[in-house]
């Protein structure tokens, strides 16, 4: 259900909603749903990508102390290459808003479609850099994808999982052309894709 309406007039028991992992060629893709509470502000919510990792560091953890509810959810590496990454995508932000303790009156989706929710819904295209609520869950995904990626640069060596986060970088395509994909990696994204019909 899409609401045409101005989001600023709405405070109460709106869930911002964000992605981080539609571009990497590996790992999941992590949503999440944030509802804050207008009665303890957050000092600093931006867009994700123009905070430092101590900056977000922080505010994850003060996210998650202060907001009424919040949610992490993903879509598995599987469910990207069976579904497609949008559709993969669509389905981890329905996990985290039906995640949520708290029911949102309305949820405020970052980009510009909806996934299929019981609640009232709309796409804000930059809503990280509009919308309190969205910057909240891109940092929670962030930092969360983040981590992750830190622990599989230990399972998976050698191909610099920890810098590059699973994005196609040089080091990344010539680390998957000298040691092959490994089980993380998304069979249906083009580099990968290459490489195992060679």
């Amino acid at each position: 259900m899409q609401l045409g309406l101005d989001f600023s007039q709405v405070q109460e028991l709106v869930a911002g909603v964000d992605e981080v992992g539609r571009g990497p060629l590996c790992g999941a893709v992590v949503t999440a749903a944030v509802i804050l509470d207008p009665s303890r502000p957050i000092i600093g919510l931006n867009d994700s990508k123009k905070l430092s990792e101590a900056r977000r560091e922080r505010l994850f953890d003060e996210i998650c102390e202060k907001a009424l509810a919040w949610c992490i959810a993903r879509a598995e590496v599987e469910e990207i290459d069976r579904l497609n990454i949008l559709h993969a995508t669509m389905l981890a932000m329905q996990r985290a808003v039906e995640g949520l303790s708290v029911t949102p009156r309305l949820a405020l989706i970052d980009g510009n479609r909806c996934p299929k929710l019981q609640v009232p819904s709309t796409a804000i295209v930059k809503g990280d850099s509009q919308v309190p609520a969205i910057a909240a869950a891109s940092i929670l995904a962030k930092v969360s994808r983040d981590r992750e990626m830190q622990l599989l640069d230990g399972q998976y060596p050698g191909y610099g999982i920890a810098g590059h986060k699973g994005y196609p970088t040089p080091v990344h395509l010539e680390a998957l052309r000298r040691l092959g994909p490994t089980p993380i990696h998304r069979r249906s994204f083009a580099p990968v894709r290459v490489l195992l019909n060679d």
